[in-house]
């Protein structure tokens, strides 16, 4: 479990393949890898991955074949700098909102808009996700914990702070750009009731009834 709050950024040293459904990617982060211990989940970009071990400030973590295809992992390179977040202990704040680490789909940056230091971002979502993306809502851009801002049909706009921009790898993106989208876990079971409303009785005008 994350919270969407991004502790360092992370340079790909290198990915290869271990067996023929296991990967390995090299992440130099002499800060990260400082306090890693191996088999302990670490959110790479948004995406869970299992630490195999770190030397030299460098840490290493393992990819099933499935990460590869299901996240934006598969086509990074050496050089490319990635967002990294360590887990969440019970009794730290959840300053972001509750990240799984599970990435949901592939989106592609369609537009940046600047604001002065800030900068607005719509991001291309399919109706496999959009459902569970609404203004205000939260959600996961490459690790980051995100506001919705807007949400028109085949993507949604998120607000970027200087800060976001400055500590990120949000700052570096350009239009066409992949990112890692993780829809919030709350809209995401709130769903699968509604998908079983008739053994449930749950339904969305029901919720939106009790103020959901």
């Amino acid at each position: 479990m994350f919270t969407g709050l991004i502790e360092r950024t992370g340079r790909v040293v290198s990915i290869s393949k271990v067996s023929g459904s296991v990967s390995v990617i090299a992440i130099e982060s002499p800060e990260i890898a400082a306090d890693i211990i191996p088999g302990e989940s670490i959110a790479v970009s948004g995406a869970c991955l299992t630490t195999v071990d770190a030397s030299g400030g460098v840490f290493r973590a393992q990819m099933m074949e499935e990460t590869l295809k299901a996240t934006r992992l598969g086509s990074v390179k050496p050089g490319e700098r990635l967002n990294l977040e360590r887990s969440l202990k019970l009794g730290d704040r959840l300053d972001g909102h509750l990240v799984l680490g599970h990435v949901d789909e592939v989106g592609e940056v369609i537009r940046l808009e600047s604001n002065g230091d800030a900068r607005k971002m719509w991001v291309s979502a399919s109706d496999k996700i959009y459902w569970g993306i609404a203004p205000k809502g939260s959600v996961t851009v490459d690790g980051v914990s995100l506001t919705v801002i807007d949400c028109e049909s085949g993507g949604f706009s998120i607000g970027l702070i200087p800060t976001t921009l400055r500590e990120t790898t949000l700052g570096c993106l350009s239009r066409g750009n992949s990112v890692n989208i993780e829809i919030d876990v709350i809209a995401r079971y709130v769903a699968k009731l509604c998908d079983r409303e008739q053994k449930s009785g749950v339904t969305w005008e029901k919720l939106a009834r009790y103020g959901w």
